[in-house]
C-alpha cells in the first residue's frame, strides 16, 4: 500500500522557522500529526508523508495547513493554534489579486492593514480573536470560521479604501455579535427543563 503524501512550497527564508532550533519545530509537527516532513531548504519545498499507521487521513491536510501558516509568516506557536480545534482555519488573502503585482501598491496596502506602529493589525486581532500575519504579498488569518470571516471582511474593507474608523466601528459591532452568539449557546434552555 502506498503512503499518502502531499507537497508544498514555502518561501526559502521561512524554512528555518519551520525546522526550528535543533529541528524542534519539525519534530513537533511530525509527532503531533503523525507525518514525516522532507524539507529541501534550497528550494523551499516540503514533502509531507502520512504515517501508514495513522488512523486519521485528515492529519495530512492539517499538517499542510500548519506548514503553510509558518510559510506565510506565523510563528510556529501561532500556527499550532490550527491543531487545537477542528473549527480553526487558515485563510490566505493574496494582495496581488486585489491590486495587481505592483510592489508599490502591495506595500501601500500592507501599510494600511498594519497601521501606524501595528495599531490596525492589533485592533483587528483583539476584536476578532483571530491571529493575522502580513508577509510578502499575502495577509493570512488563523481563527474560527466566524473570527476569520470578520477579520477578512475588515481587511477587505481596508483594501477597498474604507476609513480606519469605519473599519473599527464595524469590528466593534461584530465583536458584540460574536459575544451575544456565545452567550446564546450557554443560555439555550434544555428540552424538558422549560416551565
Amino acid at each position: 500500500m502506498s503512503k499518502a503524501s502531499t507537497f508544498i512550497k514555502i518561501p526559502r527564508e521561512r524554512v528555518g522557522a519551520l525546522i526550528g532550533p535543533e529541528g524542534r519545530v519539525k519534530a513537533n509537527i511530525e509527532k503531533k500529526l503523525n507525518v514525516e516532513l522532507e524539507i529541501d531548504s534550497a528550494a523551499g519545498s516540503v514533502t509531507i508523508t502520512l504515517d501508514p499507521n495513522a488512523q486519521d487521513p485528515s492529519l495530512l491536510f492539517r499538517a499542510k495547513e500548519v506548514i503553510t501558516a509558518v510559510g506565510r509568516g506565523f510563528s510556529p506557536e501561532r500556527a499550532y493554534r490550527l491543531l487545537h480545534n477542528e473549527d480553526t482555519m487558515l485563510e490566505v488573502i493574496d494582495l496581488r489579486l486585489t491590486v495587481g503585482k505592483s510592489p508599490a501598491d502591495i506595500q501601500r496596502l500592507k501599510g494600511r492593514i498594519i497601521g501606524k506602529g501595528g495599531k490596525t493589525r492589533r485592533i483587528i486581532e483583539e476584536l476578532t480573536d483571530a491571529d493575522i500575519s502580513i508577509y510578502g504579498h499575502t495577509v493570512s488569518i488563523i481563527g474560527s470560521f466566524d473570527q476569520a470571516a470578520i477579520a477578512r471582511e475588515a481587511i477587505l474593507m481596508l483594501i477597498k479604501g474604507s476609513q480606519h474608523s469605519t473599519v473599527y466601528r464595524f469590528l466593534q459591532k461584530k465583536r458584540h455579535g460574536l459575544k451575544r452568539k456565545r452567550l446564546e449557546l450557554w443560555e439555550t434552555p434544555h428540552e424538558g427543563l422549560e416551565r
